[in-house]
């Protein structure tokens, strides 16, 4: 009997599939790569054609070995490692790893891990397709090249082992860009009106918002602005002017992609983006569904596209048809436009079998499982409903030259909305109207409510704002964004605290050298520029050498500069008056992980380390001591007392010795302008003296 080799990635994938082939199969798992550029060394060697060095990843060779003897055996082998660049080149590598040059070999593909996928797999293999590998190669050695070039160098200026990256470091700037823009900003006031109204004959009153002029809306700038409105509107008479009732519809949501389904989850159920691929791994490679054995119950998860099988379109329509009725089904080819993207290789992320609803599976998947296939079923299901449509009326009310507005809808058609509603999405305002008013109503104020408020800085990144940011820009891919995201909080760059990322003082640091002395790196459009170009040797219409040719000798120049200037920079432990109280010593200024600390210049002999709480040259305003800088567990930056925690004071924002002339407290320094730190008051002014830019080394 004919013997054949079917070669996985994972080994949770060969207990799924064995079960759909036959026993003259045998199915094995690589565990991933088998093949890698060494970590000892550059492993491309920039003199004969950028050529990568490969060897055999550490641990790998028994793997290797024991795939070695089941090809010996086999008749014909079958490279079945994931459908994307990554896949290709694992089986590339495999091809070379395992000398197949001689043996019948075939490349199969699926986009899930079904019997049916699979099957239709080996009804139609393929060879490795060069492209894909070429467009990896070339993502490899450029990735190798900007970190094993550039690392160094920091490590040599920071004095620590820092890395710097492709991706990284983009990711890291665009956080870095933001916070400045937070720094920078200055909260502007603005109050809201609202008139709580009578109307006869009914019991409720009604909440109208002040909008303006019958001309024009209107924006309450100040107290004395709104005091001026009040003044004008003592005594006036409140009217219905208009009321205009319409229809509005909100489409339903496309199928996820995994930039989208990251966004959700972090969203809905507060995943990190590593934890949302972790979890959709495991719903892809196969659970064990009570009653069916290892199933594998989502799609690929790695993927660009919107696009889904002719095949699950019709099987989710007839679903949806018998679950919810025909009215709910999505008209034909509602969903066709604007899903063809640059990587449509695979469909969206969807369950393989829609009729294995999140109930039925409950029991076989843990609870962080079942949230997710939960979220990823209903998206997929609502994608080919009806859109909800809402029911909206408007009623203007005139009091004399000004104008007030209610605004409700209620919903009049549920459509896709019966199963999903996505994450923050507002609740449907309750009926604040009622039926009986018309302009005939007869309207007496009960009374104002009027609010100060101050506008909002642009909000902090989160790693769903990231994601989307980084897709919207073209920075990366869907394979990247959770890794990136990983490596530059566990690099201690940038802190994650209630979903919100900050950059650390190490974060700053890095991120200027990389501004300073590299700042193609740190590009966004030349980082999305390179992507194109990625994209492009996937496709075939750019040989993936002439990248690294182009690309490889400006970073070498890069490099030899800022390494002349590194020349330059001795950087000294500088020298504290603060004693070491073991052996007498004046203790000097370290830097580790966390930042900056004390240390004993004795060491190994004296080992005494403490905190380097660093002063800025201003007095605490609530008890006189120094103010130093301080870092939450997490390494954010904050501005303290030196006598915490007997006195409390802190402030995100530095301080100022200046005091505010028009309340007393103390003031902030953000970007150019000095800020009352007490919002009610909002006194700012410029910072007269030029600030000396903050040495970056």
């Amino acid at each position: 009997m004919a013997r054949y080799l079917v070669i996985v990635e994972s080994p949770a994938k060969v207990k799924t599939i064995k079960k759909f082939l036959g026993s003259n199969y045998v199915v094995a798992a690589s565990n991933g790569h088998v093949r890698d550029l060494p970590k000892s060394q550059l492993g491309v060697d920039v003199e004969n054609d950028y050529e990568p060095k490969y060897i055999t990843i550490r641990g790998k060779g028994e793997i290797l070995a024991n795939l070695r003897k089941e090809v010996k055996k086999a008749d014909k082998v079958y490279l079945a490692t994931d459908p994307d660049r990554e896949g290709e080149a694992i089986s590339w590598h495999l091809s070379k790893a395992l000398k197949l040059e001689d043996k019948k070999v075939y490349r199969i593909s699926f986009n899930e891990i079904t019997k049916n996928a699979v099957k239709a797999s080996l009804k139609t293999p393929r060879d490795i397709d060069m492209d894909l590998v070429d467009a990896q190669q070339a993502r490899r050695v450029l990735d190798r090249v900007v970190g094993y070039r550039i690392s160094p160098l920091l490590w040599a200026k920071v004095k620590r082992g820092l890395s710097a990256g492709r991706v990284q470091s983009v990711a890291l700037r665009i956080i870095a860009d933001r916070e400045a823009e937070i720094d920078a900003f200055i909260p502007e006031e603005y109050w809201t009106l609202d008139a709580e109204l009578n109307v006869k004959g009914e019991r409720k009153p009604l909440i109208a918002k002040f909008y303006g002029t019958e001309k024009e809306k209107m924006t309450i700038e100040s107290k004395e602005h709104l005091n001026k409105i009040l003044k004008e509107l003592d005594g006036a008479d409140y009217e219905v002017s208009e009321i205009k009732k319409g229809e509005r519809t909100k489409k339903a949501p496309v199928p996820f992609t995994t930039s989208t389904l990251q966004q959700e989850a972090s969203k809905a159920l507060n995943f990190a983006t590593s934890k949302t691929m972790r979890i959709a791994q495991q719903l892809y490679e196969g659970v064990d569904v009570k009653g069916s054995g290892t199933v594998g119950i989502i799609t690929y998860l790695r993927t660009d596209s919107t696009r889904i099988s002719e095949e699950a379109d019709a099987n989710v329509r007839s679903y949806i048809g018998e679950q919810y009725g025909s009215q709910y089904v999505a008209a034909e080819g509602a969903r066709k436009s604007g899903s063809q993207k640059i990587q449509d290789a695979h469909e969206a992320i969807r369950p393989t079998d829609v009729t294995r609803t999140p109930a039925m599976l409950k029991d076989s998947l843990s609870r962080d499982q079942f949230r997710l296939y939960q979220l990823i079923w209903k998206r997929f299901v609502a994608s080919r409903m009806m859109p909800a449509v809402y029911e909206t009326t408007s009623v203007k009310i005139a009091a004399g030259k000004y104008r007030f507005n209610v605004a409700t809808s209620k919903i009049a058609f549920e459509g896709f909305r019966l199963i999903y509603t996505e994450a923050g999405e507002e609740k449907d305002e309750k009926g604040v109207l009622l039926k009986g008013l018309d302009e005939n109503s007869e309207l007496s104020l009960e009374q104002f409510d009027s609010k100060q408020h101050f506008t909002q800085p642009p909000a902090h990144y989160t790693e769903a704002s990231l994601v989307k940011t980084l897709e919207e820009l073209g920075i990366g891919r869907p394979s990247t964004y959770a890794p990136t995201i990983t490596l530059i909080i566990n690099r201690r760059y940038v802190a994650k605290e209630n979903k919100n990322l900050y950059m650390t003082e190490l974060g700053e640091v890095v991120n200027n050298i990389m501004m300073h002395s590299f700042p193609s790196i740190v590009d966004v459009s030349f980082t999305a520029n390179m992507e194109s170009l990625l994209d492009g040797v996937a496709e075939g219409k750019v040989r993936w050498k002439t990248i690294i040719e182009n690309f490889y000798p400006d970073l070498d120049a890069a490099v030899k500069k800022a390494e002349e200037e590194l020349e330059e920079v001795k950087i000294e432990d500088e020298v504290t008056d603060v004693i070491c109280e073991e052996c007498g010593r004046n203790m000097v200024i370290k830097y580790g992980p966390h930042g900056k600390f004390l240390a004993c210049p004795g060491f190994p002999e004296c080992r005494n380390t403490k905190p380097y709480l660093e002063k800025i040259g201003v007095k605490c305003p609530m008890c006189g001591k120094d103010v130093v800088i301080r870092k939450t567990k997490k390494g954010r930056r904050y501005y303290g007392c030196e006598n915490n925690p007997e006195c409390e004071f802190m402030s995100w924002q530095k301080p100022s010795e200046k005091k505010c002339p028009q309340c007393g407290n103390y003031m902030v320094e953000k970007g150019n302008k000095l800020l009352c730190s007490n919002e009610q008051c909002g006194y700012t002014e410029s910072i007269k003296k030029r600030k000396k830019i903050k040495e970056i080394y």
